[in-house]
C-alpha cells in the first residue's frame, strides 16, 4: 500500500467526565501521540458529552456524519456500563452510522439479507475499559460487549475483517489497578497509535 502523505484522523470520545481514564488517559494519550509526531496529521474531535444532545440535533448528526466520511482512521474510546458503551456512543451508533449512510441490506432470499458496508475505506482503532476483571467478563458473559460491538456494529458499516477484532483493545479493572498498570495500558495506547503513523503515513519534511 502506498503511503498517503497527510493522514486525516478522527478522535470520538465517548465519557462524560474529563478526569476520567477515558477521556484524561486514553483520549489524551492518542491526541498528544498524533499532535507530537513526526508525521503529517489532520486531527479532528468529536466530544460526544461536550456537545449539545438537545432535539433536534440534524445539524450536529450531519456534521457527525461529514467528519466519518472525512476520515481516513477512526478512534472509538469509551468506558462499558452495562455491558455496552456510554448512551451517547451508542446514540452515535444509532444515529450517525444509519442505512444509506453508512450500510444497505441486500436481499439474498425471502426475509434474509446481508449488510453491504458503505465506509469499508475506514481505518479502526477502538479502546473500551472495563470496571470489571477480565475472566468473568471473558468467560461467563462469553465477551458480549466487544463481540456485540464488532459484530453487531462495526461489520456491519466497515465490513468484515479480522483487524476490526484484534484492534478493539479492553481494558481491565480500571479504577482497581495500580498506577504503574494504568501506565502500562496508555504505553499500550502510544504504541498503538505510532504503528499507526509508522504504517501509513509518510514523515514530515
Amino acid at each position: 500500500m502506498k503511503k498517503k502523505e497527510r493522514m486525516q484522523n478522527l478522535i470520538i470520545v465517548g465519557h462524560p467526565d474529563e478526569k476520567s481514564f477515558c477521556y484524561n488517559g486514553i483520549f489524551k494519550t492518542i491526541q498528544k501521540t498524533l499532535l507530537e509526531s513526526d508525521y503529517l496529521n489532520e486531527i479532528e474531535v468529536i466530544d460526544l458529552y461536550r456537545d449539545s444532545f438537545a432535539r433536534p440535533r440534524t445539524d450536529l448528526i450531519e456534521k457527525y456524519k461529514d467528519l466519518v466520511k472525512w476520515a481516513d482512521r477512526i478512534y472509538f474510546v469509551s468506558p462499558v456500563w452495562w455491558f455496552r458503551l456510554t448512551p451517547r456512543m451508542e446514540i452515535f451508533f444509532d444515529e450517525v452510522l444509519t442505512p444509506g449512510y453508512a450500510y444497505q441490506f441486500v436481499p439474498v432470499v425471502g426475509p434474509y439479507a446481508y449488510p453491504k458496508p458503505f465506509l469499508g475505506d475506514k481505518k479502526i482503532r477502538t479502546y473500551i475499559t472495563h470496571g470489571a476483571p477480565s475472566l468473568p467478563v471473558r468467560t461467563l458473559y462469553l465477551n458480549s460487549p466487544k463481540l456485540r460491538l464488532v459484530m453487531g456494529v462495526f461489520t456491519f458499516v466497515f465490513g468484515w475483517r479480522l483487524s476490526l477484532w484484534t484492534k478493539t483493545k479492553q481494558f481491565w479493572s480500571v479504577p482497581f489497578v495500580s498506577t504503574a498498570k494504568r501506565k502500562k495500558y496508555l504505553e499500550t495506547v502510544r504504541k498503538d497509535v505510532v504503528k499507526d503513523l509508522r504504517t501509513h503515513q509518510i514523515k514530515r519534511k
